[in-house]
């Protein structure tokens, strides 16, 4: 987690920026004015685009307080997730050169994106939202913005194996309406990644001035979701250009239906059978063809 002193890299830098060597100062100013290109270049690109050897751009890095580029790196691209617009996200994607660059770059961002959620998750916590699940008079899940489909899914699923799941989302009552009789009783799931839906954001306040327990389900612990929650969740969500990665979230929250299920496994035999007449009788689903 990246301390508090390296919340906003860009105040970080002008306040160091004095003190810097000449070529360091290159660096930063490069970076202030082009932060949203600068997250995403290596220390060789970034040291031939300002004019500077790579060692500089390394002491740069040390400069501001961290081990090396990559830290400097990571913290910056913490930071410009919020900022970037769309427009700048759809400009970043005119590094690729044909639609067979898009398919690898997208593919192997994403599989970054996993890998890097599987190394970081935080197992136990991973573990006490489950009993928070299994153990909540109801739940609440929250998702706005691209976080709706999350939402809709994960709802999906629970509503599968609990009965007590509410999916609050747009609609004829606002969101508050929504979560009106909300209790310390009851758990409230916020999803949210960059760009950070102010609503989501406002509903997970209210729900922990009414005393519920909140899990936030986040791309890292400086997000606003995160600060409010009990027990957060963080699933890494680089962006491919304007399109947000939302593979790993997804498959975390895949992770956190099957536990819920194998805790209910017995119920849920017994509920899926029942519902398998069901889908067989009134044709829900396609039938195999019978010789």
């Amino acid at each position: 987690m990246i301390d508090e002193s390296k919340r906003d890299l860009i105040n970080q830098i002008q306040k160091k920026f004095p003190k810097l060597s000449k070529g360091q100062k290159l660096i930063a100013q490069y970076i202030i004015e082009n932060y949203d290109k600068a997250a995403f270049m290596t220390a060789s690109k970034l040291a031939n685009k300002v004019g500077v050897s790579e060692s500089t751009v390394v002491r740069f890095a040390n400069a501001l307080g961290f081990e090396g580029y990559p830290q400097l790196q990571k913290g910056l691209e913490e930071i410009i997730k919020t900022k970037l617009t769309t427009v700048q996200r759809v400009e970043m994607a005119s590094e690729y050169s044909n639609e067979g660059a898009i398919l690898k770059k997208v593919l192997k961002s994403d599989m970054d994106n996993i890998r890097t959620t599987l190394e970081k998750i935080d197992y136990d916590v991973f573990q006490q939202v489950i009993d928070k699940i299994c153990s909540a008079e109801k739940i609440y899940i929250v998702g706005l913005r691209s976080s709706t489909a999350l939402a809709d899914y994960f709802g999906f699923y629970l509503n599968l194996i609990l009965d007590n799941v509410k999916i609050v989302s747009y609609g004829i009552s606002n969101i508050f309406e929504q979560m009106l009789r909300i209790s310390e009783r009851d758990l409230v799931i916020g999803i949210g990644f960059p760009r950070y839906s102010i609503q989501t954001v406002d509903a997970l306040t209210y729900a922990k001035e009414q005393g519920a327990t909140i899990v936030g389900i986040t791309d890292s612990l400086l997000s606003p979701l995160a600060s409010i929650a009990d027990y957060p969740l963080t699933a890494k969500s680089n962006m491919a250009s304007f399109v947000d990665s939302l593979v790993a979230p997804l498959s975390l929250i895949n992770a956190l239906i099957v536990a819920v299920g194998m805790r209910e496994k017995d119920e849920i035999t017994e509920y899926f059978n029942k519902l398998e007449g069901i889908w067989e009788k009134y044709n829900v689903y396609e039938r195999k063809n019978q010789s």
